[in-house]
């Protein structure tokens, strides 16, 4: 489980692709200090677990179903990650509930400044626009967001200077995709209320009446 709140980045210095399959080796810094073998870390905000670390790196694998449904498969050597461990029992609670195990992907198609703020507009599929609703919880990259428009395919997202800088969201451009994991609650009501049988009685009319 991860918060989406970014604690550092990483810099990917090895990169072993083979059919289906990779392994990644990642320059990192700030998040070494407790690392144990088999931790769970979240690249971009995609679940990895730990397989080899030294001082300073760490080695992930990702399987073939992670190549195929992240933006895994375009990562290259020197390029810059965002890193999150996995949520300490004690630790403070930030962001929203991230899972690690990403929807799908989008692409940037504008970015903007608004004052002290930078608005990302993104191209995502009408599978993941159902998934999402308007000042509704989205990991962009790994990193909690907020959705402060909804489009049938596309979703805007608004990020204060902090975030911008210390996340790679600064170095990502027009026309590159990025991951998105929806938010997990929504995801579970929506499956509940399309599963639903008719006895039930908690109905869309139900949320809706009682606020949610």
């Amino acid at each position: 489980m991860f918060t989406g709140i970014i604690e550092a980045k990483g810099k990917i210095t090895e990169l072993k692709k083979d059919a289906e399959s990779m392994k990644l080796t990642i320059e990192a810094h700030d998040i070494m200090s407790d690392m144990q073998l088999g931790d769970s870390v979240a690249v971009n905000g995609v679940c990895l677990t730990v397989s080899h670390f030294t001082q300073h790196k760490l080695s992930l694998d990702v399987m073939p179903e992670t190549v195929k449904a992240t933006t895994m498969h375009a990562l290259k050597v020197g390029q810059l990650v965002n890193l999150e461990r996995a949520m300490a029992a004690n630790g403070r609670f930030g962001g929203h509930f991230v899972s690690g195990h990403v929807d799908g992907t989008g692409t940037i198609v504008r970015k903007t400044k608004q004052a002290n703020a930078v608005y990302i507009d993104i191209a995502i599929s009408r599978e993941l626009s159902h998934l999402c609703i308007s000042r509704g919880s989205v990991a962009i990259d790994g990193t909690s967001l907020t959705i402060f428009d909804k489009q049938p395919e596309k979703l805007t997202v608004s990020l204060i200077p902090h975030t911008y800088q210390e996340t790679i969201f600064a170095l990502k451009e027009t026309g590159q995709q990025v991951n998105i994991e929806t938010d997990m609650l929504g995801k579970y009501i929506i499956h509940q209320l399309q599963n639903n049988d008719s006895t039930s009685a908690i109905t869309m009319d139900f949320l809706q009446q009682n606020g949610f």
